[in-house]
């Protein structure tokens, strides 16, 4: 199969891609859980508790490992492409494209106002605190139109993104 411009496209996801989309969704539903412990430290300093210090040790680690594999996920996804969407209407399709946007967007701007915001004190801890409703609003978005997808439309989007092409 190949796009306007005579590229291969595939029809679907490769492994590589999948194991990256499922690894920055856990990581990123963990940062969802648990990311209140940076605030909880930076209130309670050194009476802080070791439970929670370690939280927020883990979210300072997995901030920097979304960072790095949303980097590593844009590059793979320009060299191997993606697979075509499925048909459905202009409406549907832009609001796709600027779903997916919109991840990538919060995914690399989350961490680097984190970075800013922690380690060069930065004006931007707010900014990065944003991101916890964006990500929910668009997560729900996201689940819900793969689950419509699957179980209304039948089209098989669901599938690209469990089973390598």
């Amino acid at each position: 199969m190949s796009d306007r411009a005579g590229k291969l496209t595939p029809r679907s996801y490769s492994l590589a891609q999948i194991l990256l989309h499922w690894v920055i969704a856990a990581l990123v539903v963990w940062q969802l859980v648990f990311g209140e412990s940076m605030g909880e430290v930076e209130r309670q300093g050194a009476a802080a508790d070791a439970s929670t210090v370690f939280l927020a040790d883990t979210h300072i680690w997995a901030g920097f490992a979304i960072l790095v594999l949303v980097l590593l996920r844009i590059v793979l996804r320009l060299a191997q492409g993606a697979p075509p969407p499925v048909d459905s209407s202009p409406a549907l399709a832009l609001l796709a494209k600027l779903a997916h946007a919109a991840f990538y967007v919060l995914l690399v701007l989350v961490p680097l106002t984190g970075i800013g915001a922690y380690y060069l004190d930065l004006p931007v801890g707010g900014l990065h605190e944003l991101g916890k409703p964006l990500f929910i609003v668009l997560i729900a978005l996201h689940v819900a139109a793969a689950l419509w997808h699957q179980f209304v439309r039948h089209d098989g989007t669901l599938r690209r993104m469990l089973v390598p092409g």
